[in-house]
């Protein structure tokens, strides 16, 4: 990416291959010098779910349980460079945010990990990412 100083690069990931696409660009974008932020999104638990009802799953329980999947899945030599972290609330807003509070110089996602369905339902995360994003975004298409 000439003319682009990339020197830490926030990549969304929701474990889908389209994602793990992106999280795979992203290494080679920031190459030897760079730095990756790998960060995956969960809804907060609602009050009225069975597990928040009967006490047997929290935030927190999600938060490690998404944690341990993601150093699992990418834990090759090429990752070596890539920190983990979950958030809690709206994909979009929560994507743009950490990448603000990163001093991100770029964010890389897929277009969409749902189907269509789903994507006319819940909306585009990558669209959001791309209109409130303050730095540049590489919407990887599907």
């Amino acid at each position: 990416m000439s003319g682009l100083n990339v020197n830490k690069i926030v990549a969304p990931i929701d474990f889908s291959d389209r994602s793990d696409a992106a999280l795979h660009r992203a290494v080679e974008i920031a190459g030897s010098e760079g730095l990756v932020e790998a960060v995956h999104v969960l809804l907060p638990l609602s009050t009225m779910e069975p597990g928040n009802l009967f006490g047997g799953i929290t935030d927190q329980s999600r938060i490690e349980a998404i944690l341990k999947s993601m150093r699992d899945r990418f834990s090759d030599e090429k990752f070596a460079r890539v920190t983990h972290h979950v958030l809690l609330g709206d994909p979009g807003s929560e994507i743009t945010a950490f990448a603000e509070r990163q001093a991100a110089d770029l964010v890389v996602l897929s277009s969409h990990g749902y189907g269509f369905l789903k994507h006319l339902m819940l909306g585009s995360v990558a669209e959001r990412v791309v209109r409130l994003a303050k730095c540049p975004v590489l919407v990887l298409k599907s």
